[in-house]
Formats: structure tokens, sequence, C-alpha cells
């Protein structure tokens, strides 16, 4: 979906991981409200890392997604009712077959208002769960913006096995498609 680049004074952002940001990118390109989103690396200590490093492991950085959205038109509570229903939140570092620290369930949060909205919903939604929400909560630091072949993966590249397969049937049980 091509999106208006019309970020304002009524925008805000968040910034999630929540497996593969090929992923999460792909629910939120769904999303009405959803002003901007651009695939990326955050939550670890290396500047400007690469694809190549952040898979390495060494970096700290998690695969997210950074959200610009009309807060007039959607809240970052609902955003947080879509992440989370988009993943697993109880597989530590791990979604599917994508495995490893840079696919975590993370929450960077910018305000700190929206720190006690994740913590209370990860609260809230505990008892739903068979087991342990192990969802990070961080305070943002900064986006690296990923390589440009990873912006808009699922739009630029459906007939992709990875598409076909983990993203289109994800973006379906959502009702997306």
């Amino acid at each position: 979906m091509d999106r208006p680049n019309k970020i304002d004074s009524q925008s805000e952002t968040a910034t999630l991981g929540g497996g593969c940001f090929w992923c999460i990118e792909a629910v939120f390109n769904n999303i009405d409200g959803i002003l901007k989103v651009e695939s990326g690396y955050s939550g670890g200590h290396q500047k400007n890392p690469s694809y190549e490093e952040v898979s390495s492991k060494k970096t700290g950085h998690a695969e997210v997604i950074h959200i610009h959205f009309d807060s007039a038109k959607i809240s970052f509570k609902e955003i947080l009712h879509i992440f989370f229903k988009a993943h697993d939140p109880t597989t530590k570092n791990q979604q599917g077959a994508d495995i490893g620290p840079q696919y975590r369930s993370i929450i960077l949060y910018h305000t700190d208002n929206q720190k006690v909205i994740a913590e209370k919903m990860i609260d809230d939604l505990s008892a739903l769960y068979k087991l342990p929400i192990v969802t990070e909560v961080k305070a943002f630091e900064h986006f690296y913006k990923a390589e440009d072949y990873h912006q808009n993966f699922y739009v630029n590249n459906r007939n992709y096995g990875y598409c076909q397969f983990v993203i289109t049937p994800k973006l379906k049980k959502m009702g997306l498609l």
C-alpha cells in the first residue's frame, strides 16, 4: 500500500519489534491511520548496523518497524493491540522459524505515556496466554533504517517464498487480505 508521507503535528511515533520486520511492516501497512512504516534496527548498541551485522547477533539490535501514525485516527493502545495479534509475545528471541535475539518481541517507547500503556497492556494480556509474555519494554534511543530492499518488502516481493508462506497467511488470519 502506498502511504502518503504526511507527517504532521498530530502524528506520533511507535517503534516495535515482533520477529521479522517484513511481517510486521506488512501488517501495519494495511492499517488505517498509519502514515509511514519503515523497517530498521533498534534496541542495541552498534551505530548504523547493516542487516548482516544485526543477523550476526552481536549488535544487540532487533529488527523493528518505525511507525508514524495519526493519533486522531488510531491510538498507541490500538497499535499495541494489533502488534500483539500479529506475533507471539511468549517466545523469547524467536518468531516461527526466525530464531535469534534480532527477532525478539520489543516495544521501544518514545514517551512515558507509551511506557505506561505498554506495561499495562502486557499485564492485562498476560492472563490470556499459557506462557509468560516476554516482550521487552525499553526506552527508544535510536532507529537505523534498514537497507532499501527491506522497505515495503511484501508489497514489492509478493511472489517471494517467505511472503507466500509466512506473510500472506498472517495477513489473511488478521483479516487484512
